[in-house]
């Protein structure tokens, strides 16, 4: 290659692999596999290698990819903005490889700069996100996201809920304090690990979404990293995340290799993964990974390689580190598994916003551990990338994922007779003309009042255990719908015993149940309630958010798009959604009679207001303040100011308390935004 073209490539290849990393680490959206990802970097790697005048210390070769991109200007995902600390000590990468020859040479570059009479530790890869926990005098203190590796987010009170994390440690039995040590543990020290998610919290989770039309988590890695950064820490405990502990640091640790020191962290209580095993050579090592790579189809969790490390800390502090990876480490990575088989049909589903999602029927597959008989194809444009015929034969991956999809065709079994498939123009279900938004892939059924689908469908989510939690499903919704009993959400609270004592399968008892379990959901908080309502894009998150912000039902239908857009975590879609919403004059009589009905329609224990001293003020909070972040906006919305989630033209103040968000306080004084303290605050709000 030339050096014009080289300069070229190189460039092309860091803006793919940094927007990788953005999607990867910031919206947890991956758009590209591991290995994809990996030989794009080698490929760069090489390049530069080739053509040092070219190295740049921004480099992605150079840097560790970050989770906190969001809070320098990128578009958050289901996140707040989290404070910031400085790593202790750097929390950098591991080099990767799929080639058993290249752990030889890592454990030959390790006998020559270290000599003979050392040992490999080697551990399960997790495929989560990483976590860095640190315990001051036996209680946990601090728990921080990677981030770029220098700093990283705070993200403790999300960490306490999840269950096997301790939140003080366990004295091992037979331990007694001396003059020397009070304690089994030292008085402050690190212990670096993965959140992840299991399979069945995974498989779940997204269950949910996709009944609620919502994107599915691409695999268990990203749920776990999307949840860790969920606004409300609460929801974090509903999540299932567990946490494996694999690197101890501190100042005079008493160990002399890594093992010593997680068997001493078992000991205290902290979870460590007992799939580790310490190892002489490097056929020890490859009969380890040869193990896993079959075995690991049969864990309750994912895992996507093994990690090699020098177990003598002495030694491992002898290598160092690189500008990124640690020089006693590596890890190997299994190549995803896929299967072959054929495409037989092609159908066409409607959910209850009206979106048409084409699903794959394939003659069944076995394929890491279940056997596959459907696969998503996504949308039109994905169907035409990869030129599938019906008839064809396909490769199915599931590579972490739960959800099969197609990842190719083999063309070379193409056989005469194959059928192109033509996406429906117009509704499966109720022959409307479809339509596609120029923002969005998918295409949709306009049809919300008469398609049949998308009726129960919205029915079955209104009734759902996170909205209004009424003990029935998709048989009773089948049931009501097709006896003209229920059409719209409202109808529910209309039934009498009578009308369920007609239909098939119902006595008195069930019928009962049923009416009394609707009648409980008349106390479902307004936030579940707004989020049962439907609304396109408003997953639970956001119906939090949007309750909170404007207290009732009345203040969200009179809100204008730009109203909207204040709330923390709404874009415009889901502003023009909810607005289109409201707009609508069928969806505003099924709210009036829902307000009949007795259903709650605003936020309990709202603020009272107390005076318009900040009428038309957007006001946006950062750092700690002597009351909770919650307590200060609702302070702001009882003296009439709106709060913002980021820093814009339209901000009448940045009320910083201690320790803000540096970003913010560089946004607000490149803006001219007043930066107004909390004593300066109370100062506005008692002087009107």
């Amino acid at each position: 290659m030339e050096k014009a073209q080289a300069y070229i490539r190189i460039q092309e290849l860091r803006e793919i692999i940094n927007e990788a990393n953005r999607k990867y680490y910031v919206e947890n959206f991956p758009t590209l596999s591991d290995f994809e990802f990996d030989m794009l970097l080698k490929e760069l790697e090489a390049l530069e290698k080739e053509y040092p005048e070219y190295q740049t210390p921004d480099s992605p070769t150079r840097r560790v990819g970050s989770d906190i991109v969001a809070t320098k200007g990128s578009p958050k995902v289901k996140g707040k903005e989290f404070e910031q600390y400085p790593h202790r000590y750097p929390m950098l990468s591991l080099g990767n490889t799929y080639d058993i020859s290249e752990v030889q040479a890592f454990a030959d570059r390790a006998s020559k700069d270290i000599g003979t009479g050392f040992t490999y530790s080697c551990e399960l890869k997790f495929d989560g996100t990483a976590i860095c926990l640190t315990y001051r005098d036996g209680r946990l203190f601090r728990a921080l996201t990677r981030g770029d590796g220098t700093i990283g987010d705070d993200v403790t009170e999300n960490v306490r809920n999840i269950a096997n994390i301790p939140q003080e440690l366990k004295v091992p039995s037979g331990f007694t304090p001396s003059l020397l040590q009070s304690a089994p543990w030292p008085e402050e020290f690190e212990i670096r690990g993965e959140i992840y998610m299991p399979w069945t919290a995974f498989e779940r989770l997204n269950e949910e979404r996709v009944k609620d039309e919502d994107q599915p988590f691409a695999n268990p890695r990203n749920a776990a990293a999307g949840s860790l950064k969920l606004i409300d820490s609460r929801m974090v405990a509903n999540r299932g995340l567990e946490c494996t502990l694999y690197h101890m640091l501190g100042e005079d640790l008493p160990f002399q290799t890594h093992d010593e020191a997680l068997n001493a962290a078992e000991e205290w209580g902290l979870p460590v993964s007992d799939k580790r095993k310490i190892c002489k050579s490097i056929v020890d090592i490859e009969k380890f990974i040869t193990y896993w790579d079959t075995e690991r189809k049969t864990l309750p969790f994912a895992t996507d390689g093994v990690v090699i490390k020098i177990n003598e800390l002495a030694f491992q502090e002898e290598l160092g580190y690189t500008a990124k990876f640690p020089r006693w480490a590596v890890a190997y990575k299994f190549k995803a598994e896929q299967a072959l088989t054929k495409l037989v049909s092609i159908d066409y589903q409607v959910g209850r916003t009206g979106a048409v999602t084409p699903v794959a029927n394939l003659e069944p597959v076995q394929l890491s551990g279940t056997v596959v008989k459907r696969a998503s194809l996504h949308n039109a444009d994905q169907m035409s990338l990869l030129d599938v015929h019906i008839g064809d034969y396909v490769y199915v991956e599931k590579g972490g994922e739960i959800i099969p999809k197609i990842t190719g065709v083999e063309l070379s079994r193409r056989e005469p007779g194959t059928i192109i498939p033509e996406f429906p123009e117009t509704c499966p279900d109720c022959g409307t003309i479809l339509i596609r938004d120029e923002q969005e892939a998918k295409s949709f059924c306009p049809n919300q009042s008469g398609c049949p689908t998308q009726i129960k469908g919205r029915l079955v989510h209104f009734l759902s255990r996170k909205a209004m939690n009424v003990i029935a499903g998709d048989a009773t919704v089948e049931q009501l719908y097709s006896k003209a009993l229920v059409w719209n959400p409202a109808d529910f609270y209309e039934l009498e015993k009578e009308h369920l004592l007609l239909l098939e399968g119902w006595k008195e008892k069930s019928a009962e149940r049923f009416l009394k379990s609707l009648a409980e959901s008349k106390k479902v908080s307004f936030d579940r309630v707004l989020y049962a309502l439907g609304i396109r894009y408003v997953g639970e998150a956001t119906a939090k958010s949007v309750a909170a912000h404007f207290g009732n039902i009345d203040a969200i239908a009179k809100a204008g798009v730009e109203d909207l857009l204040k709330v923390d975590d709404v874009g415009q879609v889901i502003a023009e959604s909810i607005y289109g919403f409201f707009a609508d004059d069928a969806n505003k009589d099924t709210v009036d009679r829902l307000k009949a009905a007795g259903l709650k329609f605003e936020m309990e224990n709202a603020p009272q207001k107390m005076s318009d001293i900040l009428s038309g003020k957007t006001i946006v909070i950062t750092g700690n303040f002597s009351i909770s972040r919650d307590d200060m906006k609702a302070l702001i919305t009882s003296h009439g100011g709106k709060n913002s989630g980021s820093v814009s033209g339209k901000t009448a103040y940045l009320l910083a308390g201690e320790k803000p968000g540096p970003e913010k306080i560089k946004k607000a004084e490149s803006l001219g935004v007043e930066i107004i303290s909390e004593e300066q605050f109370r100062e506005i709000i008692n002087n009107e």
